[in-house]
C-alpha cells in the first residue's frame, strides 16, 4: 500500500511540473502532450516515470542528450514527501483533503515564485474556490477562524507591502490571504513569524556567502509556503512548546 501511494504522490509531482514550467508562459497545461522542452520530441511512457526516468536516462534527454534539469525529479520526490507525511499524520480527519490540495498549491507557487518571481492569481483562485467547496461540504475549520486569519494576515502583509515600496511583490500579499483561510488565525501568525525568520536567515547566509547582494531580490513566496507548510503539519506542537518554555 505505502510503494501504491508512493508511485501516487510521485504522479502528482510529475503533473505539477507540467503546471509549473507552462502556467507562467500561458501554454496549456494539457496540451501539447510531455516533450523535451529542447528538441520537441515527444517522450515516450517510460520516459515519463516519475524520479526513476531521471536517474535511468542519466539526467539527459535520450534524443538530443540536453541535460535535464534538476528540478524535476526534487518536485517529484518533494510532492512524495511532503504530501505523505500529511496523509500520514492527518489520517482521515475533515482536514486531510484541504491539507493535501493547499500543500499542492505551496509546492507549485513556490516554483514558480523562484522560476519567474511570480505568484499566478489561477492558483490563488483555484485555492480558495476548493477551500469553499470543502468548507460547504465538510467544514475543516471554523469560518470565523478562517476569515480572521485571513483578513488580519492579509492586512498586515499590505501594510508592509506599503511600507517596503517594492520590495515585495504583491502576490505574496494575496497568498497570506489564502494562507488564511485554510490555516485559521494562530496558525496564520506563526506560519508568517516562520517566514520571515526562515526568509532573513537564507538571505543573511546568501550576502555573507557573497552570493547575493544586499538590495538584490529574493522571492519570499518560498518562505510564505515553507513557513505555511511547517504550521500546518506541527504548529500545534510549536505553540505548546512556546506556551510551555515561556510560563503560560
Amino acid at each position: 500500500m505505502c510503494a501504491i501511494a508512493t508511485i501516487l504522490w510521485l504522479l502528482v509531482g510529475s503533473f505539477f511540473n507540467v503546471v509549473i514550467h507552462r502556467l507562467p508562459r500561458g501554454q496549456s497545461i494539457v496540451f501539447p502532450p510531455s516533450h523535451c522542452v529542447s528538441c520537441g520530441v515527444r517522450l515516450s511512457p517510460k520516459e515519463l516515470i516519475p524520479f526513476f526516468s531521471y536517474v535511468w536516462q542519466k539526467g539527459r534527454c535520450r534524443h538530443c542528450g540536453v541535460l535535464i534539469s534538476l528540478r524535476y525529479p526534487l518536485v517529484e520526490l518533494l510532492t512524495a514527501v511532503l504530501l505523505s507525511l500529511i496523509w500520514y499524520l492527518q489520517g482521515g480527519s475533515p482536514s486531510t483533503y484541504a491539507y493535501l490540495v493547499f500543500a499542492s498549491l505551496l509546492i507549485v507557487i513556490s516554483f514558480i515564485d523562484i522560476d519567474h518571481m511570480l505568484i499566478p492569481d489561477q492558483l490563488l483562485l483555484a485555492g480558495v474556490g476548493v477551500w469553499l467547496v470543502l468548507q460547504l461540504l465538510s467544514p475543516f475549520i471554523a469560518w470565523s477562524d478562517a476569515l480572521a486569519g485571513s483578513a488580519l494576515a492579509f492586512a498586515l502583509m499590505l501594510a508592509i507591502f506599503v511600507l517596503a515600496r517594492g520590495g515585495m511583490g504583491f502576490g505574496d500579499v494575496k497568498l497570506v490571504g489564502l494562507i488564511g483561510l485554510y490555516l485559521g488565525l494562530s496558525l496564520t501568525l506563526l506560519s508568517l513569524f516562520l517566514a520571515f525568520v526562515l526568509g532573513a536567515a537564507v538571505g543573511l547566509t546568501l550576502i555573507l556567502l557573497r552570493l547575493k547582494k544586499g538590495k538584490s531580490a529574493l522571492p519570499f513566496g518560498p518562505f510564505l509556503a515553507l513557513g505555511a507548510y511547517l504550521a500546518m503539519v506541527w504548529g500545534g506542537d510549536i505553540i505548546r512548546w512556546y506556551l510551555q518554555i515561556s510560563g503560560f
